[in-house]
């Protein structure tokens, strides 16, 4: 079993709700279950799918939601977004049951979000769990054996199963039964998509087109959708843990470019199985795209779990110069272009002399563990 990297015991506190976001199979109920096997607390476990409980907790009947916690000094739900007026239901229990526990698990925060923002303001801590990061996994492995599994992270990524199958058919059918079984299935669930085929070839673009930056306008002309409907699909994407978006930096000057939006995509697993493409880096064309959408996700990962504040932005210039990571952090730039071939390159000429106290740093196969740990 992979150590995670939340103690949920440390994290908990009373009558405050826990809310446990990230995509499915990702390791929500196993991080959940894991913690309720060891706590001492008197626990009830229920599962958002459940439709009775489902009707209890979205009553917003005190009676019987009372009745049901009744005995209990903690309440976790898993799946939770299945539960209409879920928010509602857990601030009814916060407000009336002096120090309560409350955990609650979802698989989308588009859905889950709406329902809890407003009824549970100033009454919930909110964690996003990812696929497994290499922090969770230099815990068992040195930087010398993460670095021999490189390929095996740009290729199948780092979801739960993965990181625990043994060969490589194993890791495509449990890949492609994610993307196909799981993905999409919150969206297509909970909001009403017209055409599900212009999203999957949405996902199939942006997996092409990873590491560019891209327009709406040019995504609504090659998927003849309208540009409204593009925005709407990358926004549900973003808002399920499929994909990040990243923009463009600008402090105005007149030759950078910040119109344009890139996309990653959280796992590099989920990119390769969207385009059915998993073969080894000595036959393929796209190890840089690989490369870079891996440390973009890996980054993510360390500043939300090291509580590292600041955004991320990418620098263009209409000459062609570039840098892949712009962190402001602090009133400060940082400056990182991914590369994955150790060739010596000097900043942009426009970056040093635009922003003279900003940072810049090459990211390769030689340091990248120092960057994402």
């Amino acid at each position: 079993m992979l150590e995670r990297i939340y103690n949920i015991e440390k994290i908990l506190k009373p009558n405050k709700a826990l809310i446990i976001y990230g995509s499915r199979r990702v390791g929500k109920t196993t991080l959940l279950k894991g913690f309720l096997n060891k706590t001492k607390l008197k626990y009830k476990f229920d599962t958002g799918d459940n439709i009775t409980i489902a009707d209890i907790l979205g009553s917003r009947d005190f009676k019987r939601i009372f009745e049901y916690c009744a005995g209990y000094e903690m309440i976790a739900i898993d799946e939770a977004q299945l539960i209409p007026g879920i928010g509602m239901g857990l601030k009814i229990i916060i407000d009336n049951l002096p120090k309560i526990f409350i955990i609650a698990t979802g698989s989308s925060s588009f859905d889950l979000s709406r329902q809890i923002g407003e009824p549970l303001t100033g009454r919930k801590n909110t964690i996003i769990l990812y696929p497994i990061s290499q922090k969770e996994l230099r815990l068992k492995f040195n930087n010398y054996e993460l670095k021999q599994k490189l390929e095996d992270f740009l290729v199948f990524g780092a979801y739960p199963e993965i990181i625990m199958a043994d060969t490589k058919n194993e890791k495509i059918k449990i890949l492609e039964e994610i993307v196909n079984s799981y993905l999409l299935k919150d969206i297509l669930a909970l909001e009403k998509i017209k055409s599900p085929k212009a999203l999957v070839n949405l996902l199939k673009l942006l997996a092409f087109q990873v590491g560019n930056s891209v327009s709406l306008n040019e995504l609504a002309i090659q998927l003849a959708i309208d540009v409204k409907t593009v925005a709407r699909y990358l926004d549900l994407l973003e808002k399920s843990f499929i994909i990040k978006a990243h923009w463009g930096f600008s402090r105005n000057l007149r030759k950078e470019i910040a119109k344009k939006g890139k996309y990653y995509f959280l796992d590099n697993g989920i990119r390769n199985a969207v385009i059915s493409q998993f073969n080894s880096l000595k036959d393929r064309n796209d190890i840089g795209q690989l490369f870079e959408n891996f440390i973009f996700s890996e980054r993510l990962k360390k500043l939300a779990y090291d509580n590292i504040y600041g955004s991320l932005y990418f620098w263009r210039t209409y000459n062609g110069q570039e840098i892949d990571i712009i962190e402001e952090r602090d009133g400060k730039l940082y400056g990182f272009e991914i590369k994955w071939k150790k060739d010596k390159i000097k900043p942009p000429k426009d970056w040093l002399l635009t922003y003279k106290n900003a940072e810049y740093k090459i990211i390769n196969q030689d340091n990248y563990l120092e960057y994402i740990l």
